[in-house]
């Protein structure tokens, strides 16, 4: 007997060009997106250097790891521009006092 194929029609589908469904890979390149537009958008002001520094470092690691269990070339390009602003964030949080700038000591 052969399976009917379901058709996939969920908020990231379109990441899953191999027409198998995807929903580990998919988080986590949507989490590295949200975590790299806020790290970046926040650094662009110089008091919310915590919340850049510490977004920016979990949405490093979050595309990280997305890189190394993605399975197709559209969840890797979303990885990718998610890591470049995580980055910027981080980096520009950390210019800007670090990730424990005046916190501790």
């Amino acid at each position: 007997m052969a399976q009917a194929a379901r058709s996939q029609h969920g908020l990231l589908s379109f990441l899953d060009t191999d027409g198998k469904p995807h929903p580990v890979e998919n988080t986590f390149a949507a989490a590295t997106i949200v975590l790299g537009v806020v790290a970046f958008v926040t650094a662009m002001f110089h008091d919310l250097h915590l919340i850049s520094s510490w977004t920016g470092l979990v949405g490093i690691v979050t595309g990280a790891w997305g890189q190394f269990i993605s399975a197709t070339t559209a969840e890797r390009f979303v990885l990718i521009i998610g890591l470049g602003a995580a980055a910027m964030g981080f980096f520009l949080g950390m210019a800007h006092g670090g990730l424990f700038g005046g916190v501790l000591g």
